[in-house]
């Protein structure tokens, strides 16, 4: 076909009719493939409130909205990633490696893992987190998350850029995951401890290892592997399991930022330069006269009543009638025998109205007038453009001036950013109207069920719905498991594992059963987190236990087994899970008294599932050597299984 004929050949203009045509299908899958992720725990959560708690939604028709924004976001979100960052991560992950040496491919992992953290969605969330903090509580956590906002995020980067660094040093040499985690954790269980003698940086603990599940979310899990995918394609996996596509990484870098937070918070103390501290400089963001501010059983003791109308007063005094819901109080009273009756004089009667909750599923309030909408888009909007412009222009630059690759004509990567950019701004303004106030209202209300409290956006306090506290602990913990349970079998990264897992272990560790695995890890994890508030436990107690008995069957497990168990922790911490949980473990938090934040949650739903899965590995492997063993004639029997021989091939 000659060159004239192509460029004589007609030009179709599609309209938009024909347009949206095409489009319509592949908008409608994306969506609803987002959706899908999303109904089950917005669904359980809003069910709860209603059906258990007896709570009106409040603010309905905003929380809808936002979570309609969320799913569109998500959509255009993922969509530019994989158009136009995974494009660009993955080029660099094949290339770098063959052609750079090792200081460039070094420099270009630490900066692109702490460039993909500022871009992870969650990371606003945590940003947002400290409103909920008292400075008068918890002095350091309350600067830690106001006035020094920027270092602690910054600080986080740096730990998932060395993390990452250091990943891409075990893919080279060969090393073990477990040689490098092992002693991380203790490194962080050994701080951790003596951070939890010094109330001011005991206070710091949740957040600290909460950051640790915050920075695996979808930005940072899908470059970071892509650069740990081809620099394993490149370097041979070394017979200690170091390779193993890729794996490995992701538990690096959730254990990095907690010692980066640790460390950032043993600074300023050390300076005494955080909140009522002899070096404090102040901060425009401190909240004026702290200490006057009431208790939460201040604000319960306030709203045990309503007060009685003009109204009910003139029928009460015309018919002599009170309808229900009012009690009668008697003071300063003489009661006296006479005549074998009781003789009460000059007494006192005060009749009090009942506060009642009638029954409804939405309250009256649908919408917070005190939500700026023009000032949430902007912030939105700019957030997004910080977060995905800067990390985009990085990749373009190490392709271009380190790699001396140009990209594809023919390539989405513009749109792809562009999709990118307006899906994360689109998400965040989601988040900040729906998932946050839905998570924040039913944490603050779960406490309902073993304490009086005021509900969330109600005016008058209500009883707690079981007269024994701890019926009403057992609910929210159940609650609360079955909430971590299904929102992890939800999230789609786990198929993936669960596919991955099930190929390299060559069938021995089934997608089904790693999935059900992880999935009561979470759930177990969250609801120790609830445990942990509604009996005001240190978060010490909470931790140490489960990870040194990971530190244990680290030890005996195989390395291919400590590879995906670990990393497991990281499909987990999504997208809709982390900030629907944060924001529950914050409303929990401010509603137990004695709790000064809602801190630690996501870090027992981390360690958890690494907990499980290595346990169930273990009992599978033996599982499978003893009918192997049952089945197989003597001079066979010293053959290793299948598990074992994909370790070895490794």
């Amino acid at each position: 076909m000659s060159t004239s004929h192509l460029t004589n050949s007609p030009r179709y203009r599609l309209g938009l009719q024909d347009t949206l045509r095409i489009l319509g299908p592949y908008l409608k899958r994306h969506f609803m493939s987002q959706l899908n992720g999303i109904w089950f725990i917005v669904t359980y959560l809003i069910v709860f409130q209603i059906f258990i708690l007896q709570l009106p939604i409040v603010y309905a028709a905003m929380i809808a909205a936002g979570i309609l924004l969320v799913a569109i976001g998500l959509m255009f979100f993922m969509e530019g990633l994989r158009l136009g960052l995974m494009p660009l991560g993955e080029v660099i992950g094949s290339v770098l490696p063959r052609n750079s040496k090792m200081p460039v491919i070094l420099a270009v992992a630490f900066l692109l893992g702490a460039g993909a953290t500022f871009a992870e969605p969650a990371i606003a969330v945590l940003k947002a987190a400290g409103s909920g903090v008292l400075p008068n509580d918890a002095p350091l956590l309350y600067s830690l998350l106001n006035d020094f906002s920027g270092q602690l995020v910054s600080a986080v980067g740096v730990g998932v850029g060395l993390a990452v660094l250091l990943g891409v040093l075990r893919f080279f040499y060969a090393w073990p995951l477990k040689y490098l985690a092992m002693p991380a954790v203790l490194v962080l269980l050994a701080l951790s401890l003596s951070f939890s003698q010094v109330p001011a940086l005991n206070d710091v603990l949740g957040l600290a290892w909460d950051c640790g599940a915050v920075t695996t979310g979808p930005v940072t899990v899908p470059l970071v592997l892509a650069l740990g995918i081809g620099v394993c394609r490149v370097v041979s996996s070394g017979s200690g399991g170091g390779g193993h596509s890729g794996f490995g990484i992701v538990t690096l870098a959730s254990l990095f930022p907690i010692l980066a937070v640790l460390l950032l918070a043993l600074f300023h103390f050390v300076n005494k330069d955080y909140f009522g501290a002899e070096h404090y400089a102040g901060s425009s963001l401190q909240i004026e006269a702290p200490a006057v501010q009431p208790t939460t059983s201040e604000r319960i003791e306030s709203k045990l009543t309503r007060p009685i109308t003009e109204q009910e007063f003139a029928h009460y005094a015309m018919s002599g009638e009170l309808p229900k819901g009012y009690e009668f109080e008697f003071d300063g009273a003489n009661a006296e025998l006479v005549d074998g009756t009781i003789v009460v004089s000059n007494p006192t009667l005060v009749i009090k109205k009942n506060y009642s909750r009638e029954f409804a599923l939405i309250s009256e309030k649908t919408w917070d007038e005190s939500r700026g909408i023009a000032a949430q888009i902007r912030s939105a909007c700019i957030d997004a453009l910080r977060a995905i412009i800067p990390l985009c222009l990085f990749l373009y630059l190490v392709l271009r001036f380190v790699l001396r690759q140009g990209l594809d004509e023919s390539s989405d990567v513009g749109v792809g950013i562009v999709f990118a950019v307006t899906g994360m701004a689109i998400f965040s303004l989601g988040i900040a109207l729906g998932l946050t106030p839905l998570g924040g209202q039913l944490g603050s209300n779960i406490p309902l069920a073993f304490a009086e409290i005021v509900p969330w956006g109600l005016d008058n306090a209500a009883p707690p719905l079981f007269a024994d506290g701890n019926v009403g602990k057992l609910l929210a913990v159940g609650f609360a498991f079955f909430l971590g349970y299904g929102a992890t079998l939800a999230e789609p990264a786990l198929n993936a594992l669960g596919d991955t897992v099930e190929r390299i272990t060559v069938g021995a560790f089934r997608k089904r059963l790693l999935m059900q695995s992880v999935a009561i890890g979470v759930g177990v994890g969250i609801g120790a987190g609830i445990v942990k508030m509604a009996y005001n436990l240190p978060l010490m107690w909470m931790l140490l236990p489960p990870y040194m008995l990971v530190l244990v069957l680290t030890w005996y497990s195989p390395h291919s087994f400590v590879n995906f168990s670990w990393d497991s922790a990281g499909v987990t911490t999504g997208p809709i899970t982390v900030p629907l949980v944060l924001a529950m473990g914050l409303g929990v938090g401010a509603n137990v008294p004695g709790v000064s934040d809602g801190f630690g949650i996501l870090a027992l739903a981390s360690v958890g599932p690494i907990l499980t899965v290595l346990t169930v590995g273990l009992y599978t492997q033996h599982k499978e050597r003893k009918a192997r063993r049952a089945y197989m004639p003597p001079a066979t029997q010293d053959i290793p299984s299948s598990a074992t021989q994909a370790e070895v091939t490794s």
